[in-house]
């Protein structure tokens, strides 16, 4: 019998050691996370998403970028992962920046097609990518 009392007392003391261990935590607090920074936005408004091109046309791309924080300097366009060209703001940054730029359609088959947002201090956006598709005449 008295083994059986030590063994519970000496489990019950485990338990009351366990519980004051654990409780230590409550008095430390909790980390701020740090903000995620907010990037840049840039999207391709036209044309859509797996259109068909006829081959040796030259078409439009049309590509707002929007950046609330820090403002647009530049949109970059690139054509399977090659860049193509640019458009930088001509007086200052801007909050949106619209612009339209255009691609010679050539090579047959399908190509990725992607425009960057850049902000004055070279920050870059997540770029927004669609494909489509150079078809014969």
């Amino acid at each position: 019998m008295q083994v059986i009392q030590s063994l519970m007392c000496g489990r019950l003391m485990l338990l009351l050691c366990l519980l004051c261990l654990s409780a230590c935590n409550l008095d430390r607090p909790t980390p701020t996370p740090f903000p995620t920074p907010d990037l840049p936005r840039v999207e391709i408004l036209a044309p859509p998403n797996q259109q068909k091109v006829i081959e040796g046309t030259e078409f439009d791309i049309d590509i707002l970028a929007v950046d609330q924080s820090l403002g647009i300097r530049r949109i970059e366009l690139y054509v399977d992962e090659l860049f193509v060209k640019s458009s930088e703001t001509t007086d200052g940054v801007k909050q949106q920046y619209r612009v339209t730029m255009n691609w010679f359609a050539q090579g047959l088959g399908w190509h990725t097609i992607k425009a960057i947002a850049l902000r004055d201090n070279g920050t870059r956006s997540d770029e927004h990518v669609i494909t489509l598709q150079v078809i014969p005449r």
